[in-house]
């Protein structure tokens, strides 16, 4: 990866830019309009949102208001705990799209699983309607966010069609290991939510050391060791300073042996929230 708009491509031949702009956390209304306005002037072509978050309005009219063709950007939301299901899936697929003001999308998230046997049942219909969705060629791609390797086993069972994409927590100190050689092996991307650890790693003294090498910060290190862990890293800030530093990565590798003592970090900064354990 060379520049923001070098991609990954997904199992069915969509390409997704190798970075992607978060927006969790980022309050709906102008806060929110801007921030996307200027990541997407800074570069970013990726833009990641979820209709828990509260903004997806104000991220379609960033969207619009840009001066960068719909076509050259790569959009993703996510459907809520809330509305899983077959009928409701597709109900709050079109709200969001209402929300965004767009056309099509390009990529629509699980955005946790249901758990337990019933839950099983619940992710197999509410896949069904992504399914459709995709057919219908209303998303570009489709996938799921925080499944363990149990829950996308369940899935399969009744899918026709593997996930793309599996947005999972992922950053130096937490690596989901299992989960992630499983998507590996069934050609599903892994995205990474929270790459710094939800700034708590930023002051972690071994990283902190490691980034010192390159002249970097810790935050453009672990984005960078995301990358060169074949993930995704989806970055969050509002800050235009750090939105600007988190894309300039592309002037330094990591060599094996720095990659290897990031791999090998005890867990560190952590969100605690485990899909089998959260109670949303």
């Amino acid at each position: 990866m060379n520049s923001l708009i070098d991609t990954f491509k997904l199992s069915n031949g969509v390409e997704i830019p190798c970075i992607g702009f978060g927006t969790w956390q980022t309050p709906e209304g102008q806060v929110a309009i801007d921030t996307v306005k200027y990541a997407i002037k800074t570069g970013y072509r990726h833009i990641d949102t979820a209709a828990i978050y509260g903004n997806e309005k104000s991220v379609g009219q960033a969207v619009a208001e840009s001066e960068v063709e719909r076509k050259e950007l790569f959009i993703t939301t996510k459907l809520w705990n809330t509305e899983r299901g077959y009928e409701t899936t597709l109900r709050a697929f079109e709200q969001s799209m209402k929300n965004l003001k767009l056309e099509y999308l390009d990529l629509y998230l699980i955005h946790w699983p249901a758990i337990g046997e019933e839950g099983a049942k619940i992710n197999s219909e509410t896949w069904k309607a992504f399914e459709k969705l995709y057919k219908e060629g209303r998303i570009r791609s489709i996938g799921v966010s925080n499944f363990l390797e149990h829950h996308l086993r369940s899935l399969l069972d009744t899918a026709e069609i593997v996930p793309m994409v599996n947005q999972i927590e992922y950053h130096p100190g937490y690596r989901q290991q299992d989960t992630v050689t499983f998507c590996e092996s069934h050609n599903i991307l892994i995205e990474a939510w929270s790459p710094l650890g939800t700034g708590r790693l930023l002051k972690n003294p071994e990283l902190a050391e490691i980034a010192a090498k390159y002249n970097k910060s810790v935050a453009q290190l672990c984005i960078k060791w995301c990358l060169q862990n074949g993930t995704l890293p989806l970055p969050k800030s509002i800050t235009q300073q750090r939105i600007l530093e988190n894309t300039q990565l592309f002037d330094f590798t990591i060599t094996d042996a720095d990659m290897k003592t990031c791999n090998d970090l005890p867990y560190i900064g952590g969100s605690g929230l485990h899909p089998d354990e959260i109670d949303f």
